[in-house]
């Protein structure tokens, strides 16, 4: 079995998700989008920007290595009568079965950035992706005080034992230097990759900060393992306790809801 996929499988994102619809469908409507396009969103959980673009008129596919998500997603298009959006399995590391420039736009927001093999994704994104289009990622910033899941991701890892050997950091996916290298080593030249700080926020109006928390313990893969290794060392109230006060701390929604910000660094490259 392939760890990812049992990662995300693991859990269920969509729990998670249903904070970020606003947030996505923002994201999209800075895109600048215009119909016809196809458009491959990688990583794309159920849909929270792969519907919104579908919404838009473009022709979409998601790819996700979640079966779970990919069933998820479908449904969401059928209820939405989204009949120009459909959602398949596949591993961004090896998109088998994509051909060469099949896509205008290449979107990946938090999600491949989680596949294990950088130079692979980024090699496989601008192959699928058509000369003259362009490649769009979003991924957490590594350390950043201002991004709500690296902090809960460090948090996270301070529980769980040692990655092995040959573990890269889907972090490191929010290191310039890093982007850089591996869209030079597929071919891209630096001038033709941009970066820039942006923002997503988790939003609720009915959830509040302790019970977004629980949500996590209870459906995101890198937390549940976390909770589980905590369990073992006999710690778990005190990652639940540093999970919560950030939480607390980051949150800008009043009582009994949830509004926080989380900085990641949002990927353009021209091809």
């Amino acid at each position: 079995m392939n760890p990812n996929k049992t990662l995300w499988e693991k859990g269920d994102f969509t729990a998670i998700a249903a904070f970020m619809r606003h947030s996505g469908e923002a994201l999209v409507g800075s895109l600048g989008i215009a119909a016809p396009l196809r458009i491959l969103d990688l990583g794309c959980g159920d849909g929270t920007t792969a519907v919104p673009l579908a919404k838009l008129g473009a022709e979409v596919v998601g790819i996700d290595i979640a079966r779970n998500l990919v069933e998820a997603g479908n449904e969401r298009a059928k209820s939405a009568g989204l009949d120009r959006l459909r959602f398949h399995e596949g591993d961004a590391c090896d998109l088998e079965g994509v051909a060469d420039g099949t896509f205008d736009l290449t979107l990946s927001v938090f999600g491949a950035m989680f596949a294990p093999k950088p130079f692979e994704v980024a090699k496989e994104m601008v192959r699928v992706t058509k000369p003259g289009g362009r490649i769009v990622m979003g991924n957490w910033i590594p350390d950043d005080p201002t991004s709500f899941v690296s902090q809960l991701l460090r948090i996270s890892s301070a529980f769980t034992p040692p990655p092995p050997e040959g573990f890269v950091s889907p972090m490191t996916w929010g290191v310039e230097s890093h982007i850089v290298e591996r869209f030079g080593r597929a071919g891209v030249p630096e001038a033709r990759v941009t970066m820039q700080r942006d923002t997503f926020t988790f939003m609720s109006s009915s959830v509040g900060p302790t019970e977004f928390i629980d949500l996590f313990r209870r459906f995101y893969g890198p937390t549940m393992n976390a909770f589980e290794a905590a369990e073992k060392n006999g710690k778990v109230g005190e990652l639940q306790d540093q999970l919560v006060a950030l939480a607390h701390a980051q949150n800008k929604g009043g009582s009994g809801s949830t509004s926080i910000s989380a900085t990641y660094m949002r990927v353009t490259v021209a091809l």
